[in-house]
């Protein structure tokens, strides 16, 4: 029997479950959205973050030493092979040195233990300390964000020679 005291109260009853289920749709729909736009700002900040960072590190010379074959080939060297070090030493009165593996030494890092190390790094030449404390905490995050993209690669540099240790593979000679 039908109750004739509400004769409404069953398309009412049916027309706050349809707006409350379609309110329910359109908040997960607008969370997502909110979410997507999010990432995809999150996204665009990295990508342009990676971007500057690999126009640093090409600008600032860090692929002449750190990238095998980079000088001699004119900088056209696959970038899959960028910042994975170099076996060519380095030497002079201080020993023989190596460039690092950028990517291994920052594989290990937080962007924040990779500026305090870029700000207080003392290496032997002919790295130029110097040149890399010079820059701004956004460039340095920057030169992270494009090294950390690239992924861990390549295998750690040989290690330093001592002065008076004749090293076992190619050098450039400094005079001394």
């Amino acid at each position: 029997m039908k109750d004739c005291t509400y004769p409404h109260a069953a398309p009412t009853a049916h027309l706050i479950r349809r707006v409350a289920r379609s309110t329910a749709v359109l908040a997960i729909l607008l969370s997502s959205a909110l979410a997507g736009a999010q990432t995809g700002g999150g996204q665009k900040a990295n990508k342009s973050e990676i971007q500057r960072g690999r126009y640093l590190v090409m600008i600032a010379g860090c692929n002449d030493c750190h990238t095998p074959g980079y000088a001699p080939k004119n900088g056209e060297v696959d970038e899959k092979l960028w910042l994975t070090g170099d076996a060519l030493g380095w030497s002079g009165p201080w020993g023989t040195t190596y460039a690092a593996n950028l990517r291994l030494l920052m594989a290990d890092m937080s962007q924040q233990q990779w500026v305090k190390y870029a700000r207080t790094m003392t290496p032997r030449p002919p790295m130029p300390w110097f040149n890399v404390r010079a820059m701004t905490d956004a460039d340095l995050k920057a030169i992270y964000t494009y090294t950390r993209s690239l992924g861990r690669g390549g295998d750690p540099a040989p290690a330093f020679v001592p002065p008076g240790t004749k090293p076992g593979g190619p050098v450039v000679q400094f005079p001394g």
